[in-house]
């Protein structure tokens, strides 16, 4: 609803989508390195696959970034359409109904009648609401967060390629720390997920190879 504090910016994505977005950025960086033969590789080719895995996660993270904008767009115009709909409904249940239908489900369903009529009175004496939603410069701040995520998640997987140059050698290391991330995005996820942290750590590990795996066979 209109009125109600935007999420501070080091709050970008919740702790789910944090893991989602580190997610994404290694299966892209791993992708790459895993169609590397590091039988025939040379520095050129390693560096070919730096470049490329570092501008492919940067061109995710912008899209990321502006579907981000996307998305906080449509929720505050989902919210002034929601307020002019109550406002303007026929009679008192009506605009009850929308509001309940406005907000989340769980507490849409808890809310009593009392509660629903209260908040239907506030948004009656908030001031006109905005003609249209606009982003913010906290917005701003906070996709460009989304981005720098995405990216710097390809880093530690790269890294190894950069300072190591032995290829095979360099394809061990990054596998060992992309196993690793793989492994604390799961872990994490279970334990906000109220599942078992390891199973759930375990099981990531072995969905990132899955994933890596359908890529490269289709040619990703």
């Amino acid at each position: 609803m209109p009125g109600a504090p935007d999420k501070p910016t080091l709050g970008v994505l919740d702790p789910i989508d944090r893991i989602s977005e580190v997610l994404f950025g290694l299966i892209m960086v791993l992708t790459a390195t895993g169609a590397l033969s590091v039988v025939a590789a040379d520095r050129a080719q390693i560096r070919t696959l730096v470049i490329g895995a570092l501008g492919c996660n940067l061109a995710w993270g912008i899209i990321d970034a502006g579907m981000y904008l996307m998305a906080r767009l449509h929720e505050r115009g989902g919210a002034i359409l929601a307020v002019r709909a109550a406002r303007a409904a026929a009679d008192p249940p009506a605009a009850r109904r929308i509001i309940a239908d406005a907000l989340p489900p769980l507490v849409g369903r808890t809310l009593s009648d009392e509660h629903l009529e209260a908040i239907r009175q506030r948004l009656n004496e908030l001031p006109a609401v905005p003609e249209w939603p606009r982003l913010t410069s906290r917005d701003w701040r906070s996709a460009l967060g989304v981005c720098a995520l995405v990216f710097f998640s390809t880093l530690p997987v790269v890294i190894p390629f950069v300072f190591i140059t032995d290829p095979t050698s360099a394809l061990r290391v990054s596998n060992a720390v992309a196993i690793a991330m793989l492994f604390g995005c799961g872990f994490v996820f279970g334990r906000r997920a109220g599942l078992h942290p390891w199973a759930m750590g375990l099981s990531m590990v072995g969905l990132g190879c899955v994933l890596v795996g359908v890529a490269i066979a289709l040619g990703g």
